[in-house]
């Protein structure tokens, strides 16, 4: 996997510009979930097991990995699909493997192109 064009941040370009440099990149473990947690809806949970489904396809670099985590939660809430009644995101069984496979699909299309 490759962390070039896929663009991490929802917001602007210039988040999308300085995104390495960013601080939530270098907080510490619990810090960086915890912002996780409130910007995404993740349990902790469900943030552990993207975290080692990343760790274990290759990302071994935490700040790549946190690229990435972010990254995928983007996916996750542009795709639409969840459902904003419940206090964290919910994938269902076997729904969280689904949906990192699309994630990782849609990164490969893009950078083949």
């Amino acid at each position: 996997m490759a962390t070039q064009g896929y663009f991490i941040s929802r917001n602007n370009d210039h988040d999308q510009l300085s995104f390495h440099r960013n601080e939530y990149l270098n907080l510490p473990d619990l810090q960086f979930f915890l912002w996780c947690q409130d910007r995404y809806r993740v349990n902790r949970g469900v943030y552990n097991t993207i975290d080692c489904w990343f760790y274990t396809n290759g990302i071994v670099s935490i700040t790549n990995r946190r690229i990435y985590i972010i990254a995928f939660l983007d996916f996750v809430l542009d795709s639409g699909e969840q459902d904003n009644h419940y206090k964290y995101i919910r994938f269902g069984n076997g729904g969280l493997t689904v949906k990192l496979h699309q994630f990782t699909k849609s990164i490969e299309k893009r950078n083949i192109y």
